[in-house]
C-alpha cells in the first residue's frame, strides 16, 4: 500500500510486480490481498476523514487499522492479536494506535458529518465538472464508480466465435453471457484467476471493457482500409479494429511510449493479426504525420485523459491522475494531439476522438473547440455512425457511464472530413 501511495505507477502494475517477486503466495491469498488493497483504495477519502477527525496521520497502516474497525467491525483486541510482530504479521500495535482503535469502536465507515464529496470518494479537482455534467444524478453516478468493474472479454473473430468462447467458459465452470451491446463481447459474472483462462494465451479473447469495444466499432474500419490508431498504447483498440478488418488493409499503431508498442506487438502476434504496423512517434507533431497527411480512411485518437471513467477499475487514479499532470495541461495536450492527427485523414475519411473521461472539458467542449478551428470537419451523429447504439447519454456522441450502461465511462465523437474541391485540402498541411 505504501508503494501504491508513493510511486507514480498504476496500482495494478505495482501489484503485479509485487506478486512476481513473491511467487510463494498462493492464489487464494493473492485474491484476499487484492480484495483488501482495492477496498482500501475505494474508501481512501472516508478513511482519511476519520483519521483527520481523530488527529491521526493519513498513512497506509492507519488506513488499514481504520478499515478493520470501521468496515470489518473487528474489536481492538482482535486487531491486536493480528498485529503481533510475528513472521509475516504486521508490527505490533503501539499504544497510540491502540488508542485510535478504541476511539473508532462502534463507528462505521460512513458518517452524517462527512461532506458529500468525501462520502462519494470524489476528489475536489473533479467535483465541480462532474456536478455540472450529471446534475441531480451526481450521487448515483459517483456511487456506481465505487463498485468493482466486471470482467469483460472481447472475442477475436480471427481465432474463434463468441458462441465457442461462451461454451469454453462454461466448461471451465464460469458464468458468462453475451455483452449487452458489443457484438464480440462476453461478460464473465465472477472474478476467476486470469491464469485459469487458456483462451487469453491463445489470442482467442482479450480483456476489454464493453465500452472500449464500442469505441472501436465506431471507427467502422473496413477490410482494405488504411487506419491509424494515433494513441495506441498497448493496443487494445488496435486489436479490435484490425480484427474487424479481417486482417486486410493496413493499420498503423502509433504511440510515444516504446514499451507500450512492444507489448502491443506481442499481443498482435498472439491474436494472429498481420495487418498492423507499429510506429514510435517522438511527439504528437512527429514528422511522420506530415509525410502521411491525407493518407488514411480512419484515424482514432484515444487521447490521454484524466481517466475519470475508469475509477471503478482503477480506484487509485482518482487521487493521482489530474494532480500529476494538471487538468488544464491534459486538455491542452488533447487539443494538440487531435489537431495533429486530423492531418492524416483523407477527404471523405473519418476522425474518431475518444476518451475514458466523464468531464465535459475533455469531451464535448474539446470537440466543439476542434470543429470551430477546423471547419473542414463535421460531426457524424451517432444515429448515422452506429444506429445500433441507442443508449448513449448524448444524442450525437457516444457517451457511456457506469450507472447508465454498466461500462466504464467512455466518450467518442465521429467527425468526417468533407470532400472539398481545389485548395480546401490545404488545411491538412
Amino acid at each position: 500500500m505504501h508503494e501504491v501511495d508513493s510511486v507514480a505507477r498504476p496500482a495494478d502494475a505495482i501489484v503485479s510486480a509485487w506478486f512476481r517477486a513473491r511467487r510463494y503466495i498462493g492464489d487464494r491469498d493473492r485474491g484476499q490481498i487484492l480484495e483488501l488493497l482495492y477496498a482500501l483504495l475505494r474508501h481512501h477519502a472516508r478513511l482519511g476523514w476519520w483519521l483527520g477527525r481523530h488527529g491521526r496521520e493519513d498513512v497506509p497502516r492507519n488506513r488499514l487499522l481504520g478499515w478493520l474497525m470501521l468496515e470489518e467491525g473487528r474489536a481492538p483486541d482482535q486487531i491486536k492479536r493480528l498485529f503481533n510482530g510475528a513472521k509475516f504479521a504486521p508490527a505490533a500495535l503501539t499504544d497510540h494506535e491502540h488508542a485510535l482503535l478504541v476511539k473508532l469502536q462502534g463507528c462505521t465507515i460512513d458518517h452524517p458529518g462527512m461532506p458529500e464529496e468525501v462520502r462519494l470518494e470524489c476528489p475536489s479537482w473533479a467535483a465541480g465538472p462532474l456536478r455540472r455534467r450529471f446534475g441531480q444524478a451526481f450521487g448515483t453516478e459517483m456511487a456506481a464508480l465505487l463498485t468493482p468493474a466486471p470482467l469483460d472479454l472481447r472475442v477475436n473473430p480471427i481465432r474463434s466465435t463468441r458462441e465457442a468462447m461462451l461454451r469454453a467458459l462454461t466448461d471451465l465452470g464460469l458464468r458468462a453471457q453475451p455483452s449487452a451491446m458489443a457484438p464480440y463481447g462476453i461478460r464473465v459474472d465472477e472474478r476467476p484467476s486470469l491464469a485459469s483462462l487458456p483462451m487469453l494465451t491463445t489470442g482467442e479473447v482479450e480483456i476489454q471493457d464493453e465500452g472500449s469495444q464500442l469505441v472501436a466499432i465506431l471507427v467502422d474500419a473496413r477490410p482494405g482500409d488504411r487506419v491509424v490508431d494515433f494513441c495506441a498504447g498497448a493496443g487494445g483498440k488496435t486489436l479490435a479494429i484490425a480484427s474487424q478488418m479481417n486482417n486486410k488493409g493496413h493499420v498503423v499503431a502509433c504511440d510515444v511510449m516504446e514499451g507500450r508498442l512492444k507489448r502491443g506487438a506481442e499481443r498482435f502476434r498472439r491474436a494472429g493479426l498481420h495487418n498492423i504496423e507499429t510506429r514510435l512517434l517522438a511527439s504528437e507533431t512527429d514528422k511522420w504525420v506530415k509525410r502521411h497527411k491525407g493518407g488514411f480512411d480512419r484515424v482514432l485518437v484515444d487521447a490521454p485523459c484524466s481517466g475519470t471513467g475508469t475509477w471503478r477499475r482503477n480506484p487509485d487514479a482518482r487521487w493521482r491522475a489530474a494532480e500529476e499532470q494538471g487538468l488544464d495541461n491534459l486538455v491542452s495536450l488533447q487539443a494538440r494531439i487531435l489537431t495533429s492527427a486530423a492531418r492524416l485523414v483523407k477527404p471523405g475519411g473519418r476522425l474518431v476522438y475518444a476518451t475514458c473521461s466523464l468531464l465535459p472539458q475533455e469531451n464535448e467542449e474539446q470537440v466543439a473547440a476542434f470543429l470551430t478551428a477546423h471547419p473542414a470537419f463535421r460531426v457524424v451523429p451517432l444515429r448515422e455512425a452506429a444506429p445500433q447504439l441507442t443508449n448513449s447519454a448524448h444524442p450525437d456522441y457516444l457517451s457511456l457511464t457506469p450507472a447508465r450502461n454498466d461500462t466504464d465511462g467512455f466518450f467518442a465523437a465521429v467527425m468526417q472530413r468533407e470532400v472539398v474541391a481545389g485548395p480546401g485540402v490545404a488545411e491538412m498541411g
